[in-house]
C-alpha cells in the first residue's frame, strides 16, 4: 500500500516509518513532493481536527484531479495547549508570536504571559486524519503528551516549545534530554499513529495481495493511551508497554 503523508518534513516520515515497522504495517510512505503537490494549504480551522482534515481534503482533491486513487492520505495538525492560557497557543502554535517569529520569540511570549501562573499544566496534541482514496473512508486519531511549562527555558533547539515543556514524570525540559529520552517521552504523534493503525481494516491488502497489516502487535479497540504515567527514564519498560 502506498501512503501519502501530508508533509515535506523527512523527520515526521521517519517517525511514522518507525511506528509502522513496529506494528508490521507494510506500506511505502510518500511525501507531498513525491506526488508533485506544492499548493499552499490555508489552515483556518478552530481545532486540530478541523485543520488536519482541511489538509487531507486539499490533498484528496489534488489526487483526484491527477487520477491518483489507490492510496491512503494521512495528514496531521499538532500544537501546544496550556491550561492557564485557556488552551493557547493551540492551533496557532506555529505562528503564536507572529509570522517569521524565532523560537525564543515564541517562548518568551508564553513565559511572559505565565509570570504569575499557579497552574502550569499543559499538553502537546497531535491529530491525524486518514482518507482512503479507494473508498472515501475517513479515520481520525488523537494523541496527547501531558506535562508542565518550565519557569525558565532550557536549551534552544528542536521543536519550538520543547525548551519549556517538561513531560509528566520528568524534571527537565525536552530540549535538555538525550535523544533516547526525548523519543520516549515526546509521544503525542506516536500515540495518534498507533490509534490510527488500530482502526485500519484487518483485511486491507496491497497490490501484490499481501496484507497491509499483519502480526499481533495491535492495541484493542477503545484503549486509552496514557504513556506519560510511566517511567520517564525506564526505556525497557516503556517499550514493553508499547509492544
Amino acid at each position: 500500500m502506498e501512503i501519502i503523508y501530508g508533509t515535506s518534513n523527512k523527520h515526521k516520515v521517519e517517525d511514522m516509518s518507525r511506528v509502522f515497522k513496529e506494528y508490521n504495517v507494510h506500506a511505502n510512505l510518500e511525501r507531498l513532493s513525491d506526488i508533485g503537490f506544492d499548493k499552499e494549504i490555508i489552515e483556518d480551522g478552530e481545532t486540530f481536527e478541523e485543520n488536519s482534515e482541511i489538509k487531507a481534503r486539499s490533498i484528496e482533491s489534488f489526487c483526484r484531479e491527477k487520477g491518483i486513487n489507490d492510496r491512503i492520505i494521512i495528514t496531521d495538525d499538532a500544537g501546544l495547549c496550556i491550561n492557564y492560557l485557556n488552551g493557547e497557543p493551540g492551533v496557532y502554535s506555529a505562528r503564536y508570536a507572529g509570522v517569521g517569529a524565532t523560537q525564543i520569540d515564541s517562548i518568551n511570549k508564553i513565559l511572559n504571559k505565565m509570570k504569575n501562573a499557579t497552574d502550569r499544566s499543559c499538553k502537546f496534541v497531535c491529530v491525524l486524519t486518514a482518507i482512503d482514496l479507494k473508498t472515501g473512508e475517513k479515520i481520525v486519531a488523537r494523541g496527547e503528551c501531558v506535562g508542565t511549562i518550565a519557569k525558565e527555558h532550557g536549551t534552544l533547539q528542536g521543536l519550538t516549545y520543547s525548551p519549556i515543556f517538561i513531560p509528566k514524570g520528568c524534571d527537565r525540559p525536552m530540549s535538555d534530554m538525550k535523544p533516547e529520552e526525548y523519543v520516549a517521552v515526546h509521544n503525542h504523534r506516536d500515540q495518534a499513529m498507533k490509534k490510527l493503525i488500530e482502526e485500519f481494516p484487518l483485511d486491507y491488502t496491497n497490490k501484490d495481495g499481501s496484507l497491509f497489516w499483519s502480526g499481533s502487535k495491535r492495541f484493542p479497540r477503545g484503549i486509552n493511551f496514557n504513556i506519560n504515567e510511566s517511567y520517564c527514564f525506564n526505556f525497557v519498560k516503556f517499550f514493553s508497554i508499547l509492544l
